[in-house]
């Protein structure tokens, strides 16, 4: 599984331009069963998803193509963790 940082960059202000496409971005992760969670850092950092059921390196080529990404809006990060045990109602992560 993955955690995928989008920390805001020196291009935040730019945002509200690529809010749609990078909604839509999120909203294609979530159709493809590979993001779990998408929320917010805090304090207004920027932020973030989970992510499962990749590779890395199809992670990161989803990644590459956010809107925000690609207008250096946000900077990424991919942190992979692998996950040696769970809550029960997590437990598909083991896999």
């Amino acid at each position: 599984m993955f955690v995928v940082l989008l920390k805001f960059s020196d291009n935040k202000g730019s945002a509200g331009q690529f809010m749609e496409g990078h909604n839509e971005w999120i909203k294609r992760g979530f159709e493809d069963g590979v993001f779990l969670l998408a929320g917010s850092l805090q304090p207004k950092l920027g932020g973030s998803v989970m992510a499962h059921n990749t590779t890395l390196a199809d992670l990161q080529s989803r990644v590459d193509a956010d809107p925000f990404v690609v207008e250096n809006v946000v900077k990424s990060e991919i942190l992979e963790i692998m996950p040696a045990k769970a809550d029960p109602r997590l437990n598909f992560l083991l896999d």
